[in-house]
């Protein structure tokens, strides 16, 4: 060809194939050769292709088989599964208007394919000849589960509705993709358009590594010379705790909280609405009856009887540590009432006073580059699997990293990138995902997965430097990759995260715990200047004080996770939604210091997408798992004890959904857990 970007097969006309034949290194996609005017027609000949092959299949002449109906399904899409894969990635971690207009058109598209996918009645017919002869099928174990989540998910997706329902349904999924679409985009132009600005003579209180990280920010932003407070918690959260300026620390905390808040109002209301009737429609009384039906919880009441206990004693002890703060403040000469801006501030000092531990002393000794090496030596010395960067490879920013994963034998196991400071073109937060899942159907494919953080980046020629809240986050996110590479199933509906809501958290929460080890920070905390290892008292120190603040840590997390539940388990939609939550937070006595960790308008878990609606409170419900899970080392006395170790990557890492999740648990543990291991950790009790 003339030109090797181009061909001409496509419904919709020309498309670029390098978004489709992935031949770079490692299996990668070459982004060098995409630009991003290639999505949208790519996007649309994907869907066309999909839709014929769907078509094919539902009307084959012959009998339904596993092999011609179900894994033939599985199977299809894969050029939308790769454009789509691609296309994400850049919305999530790289966006810009263009792309950003063509996430608006598209995610209807995509809502409105998928529905009709899920409401043939001539694929449906065949996927229920099969379920119905499950039994006199002599299916292994993993198809028998593939199988019947296939078929409850078209069940849930309408398939048994008639045909007004279904178009209903249909127009109902295609709103509720291009809300959540417009969701996320108002809460990223937010983050990226506010920054407060400031001089020399407002950084009282600031330790190095935040003022270079605020002058990193101002100068990305044209005001070389300045420093910039950002939303990015990774400068948000140190300044509000560092800074002696209250009227900046109020500043910076009203912006935090009131992202999104001028433009989502209206999109949360109509989302709720669009859920709820989604919800009636496929007879459920509630949306959080539709959405936990498949979970470990399986009822909202389930859900309460975990939240609302830790709740009660998250709450007792912030009013002991407000109490102690308020003494430290009024000590220190502070007027006026104890606010919300001040309690990251009074907090550090409380610590300080209670273990002689101060935050600004460990951070010099927790290197990105350090924190990357334990994640991977931990994957080692667990799964036996090893981690080799390779450089030069183009992907979709300069700062990603790629790394190739191998067996314990040298074989290519996985490829991992990372993606790990803050810019104003990647939305908020930290997450897992992947171009590409792990299975052995038909030709099979290796997992390609990555981490996108929101470190900040430090100053060209300097390291950067995390806190203890920070390294934990990059091993939860880790914990997740590893689920996706370690996958060992067939079938790519139930590879790597394909698990129920509240499970898919156990792997990531499960993997933090080896961070917090003398095993590994003995090894890999060591000073940016120095290469000197932590000192054995501040070690002793941090790990000491690292239940400190669970009360607050507690009270933010379990109100979203609140609020959330209270949203969806109400048959009908709230009018106001931003009364519905003060009206929540009332009812709950949520104290006036203490923000939501998401409030509404911003909260992307729950509004940016159907993820974790109805779902948030899942990171505690694995936490029950994970701290009861990371017992059956202690148990041990060997953190990497090679038995636990081989069971944990069989059941857990590595089974996907390939059974019910309280069945690889206990194969895991050999019984269930109690919430008491979870309170224990959190030193709530």
């Amino acid at each position: 060809m003339d030109n090797p970007r181009m061909f001409d097969d496509s419904p919709s006309g020309t498309t670029n194939p390098a978004l489709v034949d992935w031949n770079g290194p490692l299996g990668l996609p070459r982004f060098e050769a995409i630009t991003d005017s290639d999505f949208a027609p790519a996007l649309d000949a994907a869907l066309a292709a999909h839709r014929a092959e769907v078509e094919a299949i539902a009307a084959a002449p012959e009998p339904p088989t596993i092999e011609n109906t179900l894994a033939a399904l599985e199977l299809s899409g894969e050029a939308l599964d790769r454009v789509s894969a691609i296309f994400r990635t850049k919305a999530g971690a790289d966006t810009n208007a263009e792309i950003q207009a063509v996430e608006r058109d598209i995610a209807p598209k995509m809502a409105r394919h998928f529905s009709a996918l899920h409401m043939n009645a001539a694929l449906f017919a065949r996927i229920d000849t099969l379920y119905e002869a499950r039994e006199r099928l002599d299916l292994d174990a993993e198809t028998t589960r593939v199988l019947e989540k296939t078929w409850k998910r078209f069940v849930k997706a309408g398939a048994k509705l008639d045909d007004t329902a279904k178009a209903r349904l249909g127009t109902i999924n295609e709103e509720l993709a291009s809300l959540g679409a417009q969701f996320g985009q108002n809460v990223l132009a937010d983050e990226a358009e506010w920054a407060l600005v400031l001089d020399e003579s407002d950084l009282d209180g600031l330790p190095d590594f935040l003022r270079d990280a605020m002058a990193e920010a101002a100068a990305s932003r044209g005001h070389d010379g300045r420093y910039a407070v950002t939303l990015s918690r990774s400068i948000y959260e140190p300044f509000t705790t560092y800074s002696t300026r209250r009227d900046l620390r109020e500043q910076a905390w009203r912006g935090f909280t009131a992202r999104g808040e001028a433009k989502n109002a209206d999109l949360i209301a109509k989302t709720l609405q669009r859920r709820a009737e989604k919800a009636r429609l496929l007879g459920y009384e509630t949306y959080a009856a539709l959405k936990l039906d498949d979970t470990m919880a399986k009822t909202p009441e389930a859900v309460l009887g975990l939240l609302e206990p830790v709740w009660a004693k998250a709450r007792q002890r912030v009013a002991e540590d407000q109490a102690e703060m308020e003494r430290i403040a009024r000590d220190a000469g502070a007027n006026g009432p104890f606010a919300a801006w001040d309690w990251r501030h009074y907090a550090e000092k409380l610590r300080t006073e209670r273990f002689a531990f101060d935050e600004a002393a460990v951070k010099p000794y927790l290197q990105l580059d350090r924190i990357i090496q334990a994640a991977f030596d931990v994957a080692t010395r667990l799964f036996g699997i090893t981690f080799e960067e390779k450089t030069g490879v183009a992907v979709w920013h300069p700062d990603v990293r790629v790394f190739e994963v191998k067996n314990p034998d040298g074989t290519h196991r996985a490829t991992f990138l990372a993606d790990y400071f803050n810019r104003s073109s990647k939305r908020s937060g930290a997450w897992m995902s992947g171009l590409q899942s792990g299975h052995r159907l038909g030709d099979g494919a290796t997992p390609i997965i990555y981490n996108v953080t929101n470190f900040a980046k430090p100053p060209r020629g300097e390291p950067a430097l995390l806190s203890v809240d920070e390294a934990r986050t990059l091993f939860h996110e880790f914990g997740h990759a590893l689920h996706g590479m370690l996958s060992d199933v067939t079938w790519p509906s139930i590879s790597g995260t394909s698990v129920s809501r509240d499970f898919v958290e156990l792997p990531s929460q499960l993997y933090e715990h080896w961070l917090m080890t003398p095993e590994v920070l003995q090894t890999h905390a060591v000073h940016y200047r120095t290469g000197e290892p932590m000192p054995s008292d501040l070690l002793d120190r941090m790990l000491a004080a690292r239940n400190f603040g669970q009360g607050f840590a507690t009270v933010e997390f379990t109100a979203s996770a609140l609020v959330d539940m209270a949203y969806h388990a109400e048959p009908d939609a709230p009018a106001d939604p931003a009364a519905f939550e003060a009206e929540t937070l009332q009812r709950l006595a949520m104290p006036e210091t203490i923000a939501m960790r998401h409030r509404s308008p911003h909260f992307l878990h729950v509004f940016a997408g159907d993820g974790y609606s109805a779902g948030y409170y899942s990171y505690m419900w694995s936490e029950v798992l994970d701290a009861d899970a990371f017992g059956a080392f202690r148990e041990t006395g060997d953190i990497f004890d090679p038995d636990t170790a081989a069971r944990l990557r069989e059941h857990i890492y590595a089974a996907g959904g390939s059974k019910d999740p309280e069945d690889l648990y206990r194969a895991f543990r050999g019984r269930m857990p109690e919430p008491t291991a979870m309170m224990e950790n959190r030193g709530l009790v």
